[in-house]
């Protein structure tokens, strides 16, 4: 028995979890999105949807939800085969956002931790920031290169063809 084979059934296998892990994050979203909705129907019939702190976790759960869009797209890239570095980086950026809009340093023991928790903050959305602008420059490059490579980099319809008079 060779051992692409034996392999075979666990990589169906894998790829049905993946299936599955998507559905369940579809449906993860579509509760996440009526939450939100009976949230908002809420405050608006109880005139609270102006407070300051009521945004705020208005906002949270956006962003939540959004995080739930990223890793679906991330697990449907990745049963794919194509590459989810930009879309992990993606989510990771809107989790750290998501931290640093809900900060408030009222919640930690005392100033020192809450100033620690902003420095970690900030210092992880400057590397995410920078990671995002790398990934996003190699991947215009490796267009940019692809297009050059490829017809001369017009692809507009027609380009490239001579002309019949």
């Amino acid at each position: 028995m060779r051992i692409e084979d034996a392999v075979e059934p666990s990589e169906r296998g894998m790829k049905l979890l993946e299936v599955g892990t998507a559905y369940f994050l579809l449906a993860l979203f579509a509760i996440g999105f009526l939450d939100l909705i009976l949230v908002l129907v809420e405050l608006l019939a109880s005139g609270e949807f102006t407070d300051p702190n009521q945004v705020i976790d208005i906002i949270d759960t956006v962003l939540v939800l959004l995080i739930i869009v990223e890793i679906h797209q991330t697990v449907v890239a990745f049963s794919r085969d194509e590459p989810v570095v930009r879309i992990v980086i993606s989510a990771a950026l809107i989790a750290i956002t998501r931290k640093v809009i809900s900060f408030r340093p009222g919640e930690y023991a005392n100033i020192n931790d809450a100033f620690v928790a902003a420095v970690a903050f900030a210092l992880l959305l400057g590397v995410l920031v920078a990671a995002y602008f790398v990934v996003r420059r190699v991947d215009t490059d490796a267009v940019t290169r692809d297009s050059l490579a490829g017809d001369g980099g017009d692809d507009r319809p027609g380009a490239g063809r001579e002309r019949e008079d």
